[in-house]
C-alpha cells in the first residue's frame, strides 16, 4: 500500500521539479517534502528523482510512478465523493489562453464536467493579459493563463522554457529582419520576444499577426517565419529552430492557475485542484 499523503507530494515534485516549490503549493516545509519523498522511494524499492542543486528530474521509475499514483489519487477521491455524498452544483466563468488549444486541457475539463455534473462550465479562450483583465474585471471565475517570471499573480502550475520554433525546413536569412509570426498585442509572448530581440540589437519585421494559435500556427506551416511558444507546448507539425540560427534565449515563463478570493470552496476552488493536480498532462500536446 502506497500512502497518498507521500504520493501527492511525489506528483507536486514531479510537475514543479522543485522541491521548494512543492512544499509551497502543498503548505509545508520544504525539509518535509523531502522526507515523503524519501518514505516512498523506501516503499517502492526504487530511487524516484535524480537531484543536485539545479534540477530535479524523475527516474524511468520515477515516470511509472506519476502513472500510478494519478490513478491511486483519483480512485481515493472518487471513493470520497460517492460515500461523502457531496455533490458540486453551481457555475465556473473559466478562462484560458490559446497555448492550450492543442494540449490535453480538453481531457482535464472533460473529466472534471463527468465527475460534477451539476456544474455548469463556461469557457473563455483569449490571450493571457486579455483573460487577466477579465478576471481583475470580475467577468471571470478561474484563469489558466501566463505570466513572467517571478510574478506574483496566481498559483504557479508550471515553469517552462520559451523557445523559438518554425516550420519543418524552414530557411532563414541571417543577413535579413528577422520574419516574425506574433500574436496580436496585448500578447505576453509578443512582448518578450520583442524585447529579447531588442536587447540583443537583433532586427525584426513582423510578417503575421493572429489572436489564435492556430493563426500561427498556420502561418509558420506555410514557412513564413518563427515565432515564441513554450517548449513543453510546441503545436503539432512545428518544431525548435536549430542552434545554427543562434537566435537569443528568451528564458522562462511560467503558467499559473488563478480563482477569485474568497473561493476556497466549490466549483472554481475544485477545477483550480484538478488543473493543479494535472499540471504534468498539460505539459504535452493531445
Amino acid at each position: 500500500m502506497l500512502d497518498p499523503i507521500l504520493l501527492q507530494s511525489f506528483l507536486v515534485v514531479a510537475q514543479t521539479r522543485n522541491f521548494t516549490e512543492a512544499g509551497r503549493r502543498l503548505g509545508l516545509q520544504q525539509s518535509t517534502v523531502s522526507q515523503h519523498i524519501r518514505k516512498l522511494e523506501a516503499a517502492s524499492g526504487r530511487r524516484l528523482f535524480l537531484r543536485d542543486t539545479h534540477r530535479v528530474v524523475p527516474t524511468a521509475d520515477g515516470e511509472a510512478m506519476v502513472g500510478f499514483a494519478r490513478s491511486i489519487l483519483e480512485a481515493n477521491e472518487r471513493a470520497r465523493q460517492y460515500f461523502s455524498g457531496a455533490r458540486l452544483r453551481g457555475r465556473v466563468r473559466f478562462g484560458t489562453s490559446e497555448d492550450f488549444v492543442s494540449s490535453r486541457l480538453p481531457e482535464i475539463l472533460r473529466d472534471f464536467t463527468r465527475r460534477h455534473p451539476g456544474v455548469d462550465l463556461e469557457l473563455t479562450v483569449d490571450l493571457s493579459a486579455t483573460l487577466n483583465a477579465r478576471f481583475d474585471q470580475g467577468e471571470l471565475d478561474l484563469v489558466l493563463a501566463k505570466r513572467r517570471t517571478g510574478e506574483a499573480r496566481g498559483k504557479l502550475v508550471w515553469r517552462d522554457r520559451l523557445v523559438w520554433i518554425g516550420g519543418p525546413g524552414l530557411e532563414i536569412d541571417p543577413q535579413a529582419p528577422l520574419p516574425l509570426i506574433l500574436y496580436a498585442p496585448p500578447s505576453l509572448t509578443r512582448t518578450v520576444a520583442l524585447e529579447t530581440l531588442e536587447r540583443q540589437h537583433r532586427t525584426w519585421r513582423v510578417v503575421c499577426t493572429s489572436g489564435s494559435l492556430s493563426g500561427l500556427r498556420a502561418a509558420a506551416l506555410a514557412g513564413l517565419g518563427i515565432t515564441l511558444h513554450a517548449r513543453s507546448l510546441i503545436p503539432d507539425g512545428l518544431i525548435e529552430t536549430p542552434a545554427t540560427l543562434r537566435l537569443p534565449d528568451a528564458g522562462e515563463v511560467e503558467f499559473v492557475v488563478t480563482p477569485r478570493s474568497g473561493t476556497a470552496q466549490g466549483p472554481a476552488a475544485a477545477l483550480a485542484d484538478a488543473i493543479l493536480a494535472n499540471g504534468d498532462r498539460l505539459q504535452s500536446t493531445a
